[in-house]
Parts: C-alpha cells; structure tokens; sequence
C-alpha cells in the first residue's frame, strides 16, 4: 500500500476513534450529537482554518440586553474568529492552524491564484446532509490549501445563539473537517455550550469539541 494511502487510513480509522469517545451522552440529552475531534490523529499537519461567515440569534434575542453587544454582524464575525482561533491552538496545539488572519494575507499576496478567504461559501458545509463538498467550493479549498499547505481545511460553517430553558445563552457550532483532494467531508459536528454570554457560551461549545487531552498515568 502507498504510504500517502497508508498514512490517510489510519487518519481516518483514529478520527473515527476520536469520535465514539466523545461525551456524546450529555450532547443527546441537550438535543445535539457533539462529536470531538481527535486532533493527535492531525499532528503535524497544516491546516487552514476558515473564518467564520454566518452568524445567527434567535429573533427573541434582539430585545435581549445580554445580546445587544453582539447585534452587529461583522463585529460578531471577528470575535468569534477570535474565540474559534485561540481554541483550536491552545486545545490542539500538535496542528498547525493557519488562521483566517493569515489566510487573508496569502490571498492578498496570491490575487487571482488563491481565492479570498471571506468569500468561498463556506457556509453551505452548515448542511448535515453534505456528504462531499460541493464544487466551486471544493475547488476554492483546493486553492486554499495549495499556498496554506496541508491536504484537510477546517471549516467553521455556521454560528447560531437562542436561549436554553434554564436561561442561559446556548450556541450552537457547525464545524466540518473537509479533504480537499477528494473532496469528502472527513469530520463534523455541531457543537453546543452554555454561558452566561455569547463568548462564554461559544468557548464552552469549543470545549466540548476540542477537549482537554488526560495526561498518561
């Protein structure tokens, strides 16, 4: 067997592990299958991770104080890039993130050969029913991944915020793990937290995700 195909199969086969050991238990009770990701199953790896395009409340947040901070679009894309970035390098520091800041620049470096990071449409992965990545995605990724390095694209798709019947703030995050050479989707999850704010919200959903590796006895 090719050490290239070697190598996939036994990516695949540990993600595949990673995910039968999430805490998929409390997720079901809340309504969502929360799927971690097994990021040692990526170590070494150069991995594109896209800003986040698509942000969304409940309509009964917009009187909601709590929320008001958070209203405007762009500012509510940028913080949470933010929040999504800092965790997925502090949590899976054995990867290579290469963050939507840095993404942005090799674009503008790149004009006319890698498309703009912002623009790919990267927000039709939120669809649990996608099974591959639908062209001209697929080939945006591809692009991408040709000057960020790496084969696989992380793929933060969708963002959404209600009110839990306790009270708290719930969000709820569509991540999608995409190979860009075979264009299938490799990993996905909605992950979900509860706070007492957005951030605080939206950093307990990325935990669940990215948990906190148990150090060997």
């Amino acid at each position: 067997m090719p050490a290239d195909r070697a190598r996939r199969v036994v990516l695949l086969a540990l993600l595949t592990i990673g995910t039968s050991l999430a805490p998929v238990s409390r997720a079901v009770a809340q309504g969502t299958d929360t799927k971690a990701l097994l990021a040692s199953a990526l170590a070494g790896e150069s991995i594109p991770l896209l800003p986040l395009t698509l942000a969304a409340a409940d309509p009964a947040l917009t009187a909601d104080s709590t929320f008001a901070p958070y209203r405007e679009r762009r500012r509510t894309l940028a913080w949470a890039d933010s929040i999504i970035g800092e965790s997925f390098e502090s949590r899976a520091p054995e990867v290579t993130w290469v963050l939507p800041a840095a993404l942005r620049r090799l674009a503008r470096r790149n004009p006319g050969m890698m498309p703009e990071p912002d623009h790919l449409g990267q927000a039709v992965l939120a669809s649990p029913k996608l099974k591959r990545v639908p062209d001209p995605l697929r080939t945006s990724l591809r692009q991408v991944t040709a000057f960020s390095g790496g084969r696989f694209a992380m793929v933060p798709a969708a963002l959404s915020f209600t009110r839990d019947t306790s009270g708290a703030l719930r969000a709820e995050l569509s991540l999608v793990l995409a190979d860009t050479r075979n264009g299938s989707v490799a990993w996905r999850t909605l992950a979900w937290g509860l706070g007492a704010t957005p951030p605080e919200a939206l950093t307990a959903a990325l935990a669940l995700v990215l948990p906190a590796e148990i150090p060997p006895q």
